[in-house]
């Protein structure tokens, strides 16, 4: 999960994709970067840290032009810590692009192999990215009749990435000298949207990982991009768009509804708040089949993401609705935070109780997901401590038992806690008196309410079906024994153990 912003203006764009990041921050809190382009000659800016921390004022009069890209990290691959990965990465051969991505190749290391060896190109980090980013620049030379660029071949190029990338990836992109260009994977996986203003001088164009960005910058939402669909702004002002995938379907990253997305944000023209709202009164209706409403005295939510579903859920049982933590609002999200032991130290740092809502009382915590179990145990050990009697707990997703692949930091089954236990079994470790589940069918139609027609997601942190078709069992294992510090001997197993079935699907 990253946040990635695309600008083409009629004015300097550098405060315009910085006040962009700051609404994305929550996407990714490790790097953050900023790409602008004045009279073909591109202006940069990255480095690790918050946002507000990576630029000063020097940084951004050092990023002049009418035209950038921007984007905020949240590591999936490779160190947090690895400036080296922050985004946007640069090629200058054969022709100068930047380009920021959000999600995860699956393919990365056969991507690479092929690379050094028969398109003479070098990867210089582990970074998924980078990879795309070469793709893209080898296709553009590869389909260039010359030295010069048309659409054709610049759509060309990005059905070829569609045809050599298998994976999630949104992206946005300048190539030097002809404009700016965003696609997004044939599943649609992570979100992209887009829209214009309207000034004296012409339209602006703006390319965003949620809607939010757009609203909070004065831009109006067109739409988002289509899955497979390329979209380019030339230095006209003009856009074109052409569907550049041989086949496409949209399956969203259901995750995204849950946690990852600001509530006021639209994707795929589902409002993430209603979604949620949905879902606290799907949950109300399996709660009381499990827990009877009279043993339950108040519903507290677990700051931030969970409270449009307690909200419902406690209007829907008729039990009162109180805001029992105090969070602060200068610790990250914990979930995205790097590191086991940083996310346990921070959960009691992040919140605090309010003693009242608690002593004497039942209690039913509500939060989006469960993940590793971290945060919830903490919280409930926090509830008891403050004098609650019972602290029950109910969870707005179904259990996470099967590691993302396309861009979420939960790659490692031993670290989901939900691995290999039942709902009873996972109450005890959280030290919960007990435990209820959203339905994977009632998430589903948490969002298939709001729009009929989204009737495909990628579920596969719950269910382990992975919407790409190219991840196995052999994947996985290689994944974890990298995450564990394996190196090479994993990533080449992870290369050796899918070769034949990414090459079996390539053939089309």
């Amino acid at each position: 999960m990253c946040g990635i912003l695309g600008v083409v203006a009629t004015t300097p764009v550098n405060q315009l994709l910085y006040d962009g990041l700051m609404v994305l921050q929550h996407r990714g809190q490790d790097a953050a970067g900023i790409a602008t382009v004045e009279n073909d000659a591109f202006h940069m800016h990255k480095a690790s840290g918050l946002v507000r921390d990576v630029f000063r004022t020097r940084n951004m009069r050092a990023l002049p032009g009418n035209m950038g890209i921007a984007h905020c990290r949240y590591p999936t691959a490779g160190s947090a810590f690895d400036s080296s990965l922050s985004q946007p990465f640069y090629v200058n051969s054969p022709f100068g692009i930047v380009l920021g991505h959000n999600g995860n190749l699956t393919n990365t290391e056969q991507l690479k192999e092929e690379m050094f060896r028969q398109d003479l190109r070098h990867i210089n980090t582990h970074s998924d990215s980078e990879v795309l980013l070469n793709a893209l620049a080898h296709e553009l030379q590869a389909t260039a009749k010359g030295c010069r660029l048309d659409l054709d071949t610049i759509f060309g190029a990005v059905a070829a990435v569609h045809r050599r990338c298998r994976g999630a990836y949104a992206v946005v992109a300048m190539i030097a000298g002809y404009g700016m260009l965003a696609f997004r994977d044939p599943f649609g996986i992570r979100p992209l949207v887009f829209g214009t203003n309207e000034t004296l001088e012409g339209t602006e164009y703006l390319f965003a990982s949620e809607s939010v960005a757009l609203d909070t910058l004065g831009f109006k939402v067109l739409r988002d991009v289509d899955p497979g669909e390329a979209i380019f702004i030339d230095l006209d002002h003009r856009m074109h768009q052409r569907q550049c995938a041989r086949s496409s379907a949209l399956a969203p990253c259901i995750f995204e509804f849950v946690y990852l997305a600001r509530p006021d944000s639209v994707i795929d023209g589902v409002s993430v708040y209603e979604a949620r709202l949905h879902m606290g009164e799907h949950l109300a209706d399996k709660l009381v089949k499990h827990i009877p409403v009279e043993e339950i005295d108040v519903v507290i939510p677990i700051p931030d993401s969970s409270r449009p579903s307690a909200m419902q859920l406690a209007q829907r049982i008729g039990v009162p609705y109180r805001e029992g933590f105090v969070k602060n609002r200068y610790i990250g999200r914990t979930f995205i935070m790097p590191g086991q032991a940083t996310r346990k130290r921070s959960v009691r740092q992040k919140l605090n109780t309010v003693a009242q809502e608690f002593r004497g009382k039942r209690v039913l915590l509500v939060d989006d997901s469960i993940v590793r179990g971290t945060t919830s145990r903490e919280i409930v050990e926090m509830a008891r401590a403050a004098g609650a009697l019972k602290v029950y707990f109910a969870s707005a997703s179904p259990p996470v038992r099967y590691p993302n692949v396309y861009g979420i930091d939960m790659p490692t089954r031993s670290e989901l806690i939900a691995t290999g236990r039942s709902g009873e079994e996972i109450a005890r470790e959280i030290g919960a008196d007990a435990l209820v589940y959203q339905d994977l069918d009632a998430l589903k139609a948490s969002i298939r309410e709001l729009k009929p027609s989204l009737c495909c997601f990628d579920t596969s942190c719950f269910d382990g079906s992975y919407i790409t078709g190219d991840v196995s069992p052999a994947y996985l294992n290689a994944i974890e024994l990298a995450r564990e510090g394996y190196g090479m001997a994993a990533r080449e197993e992870l290369w050796s153990s899918n070769q034949l079935q990414l090459n079996l699907m390539s053939v089309d």
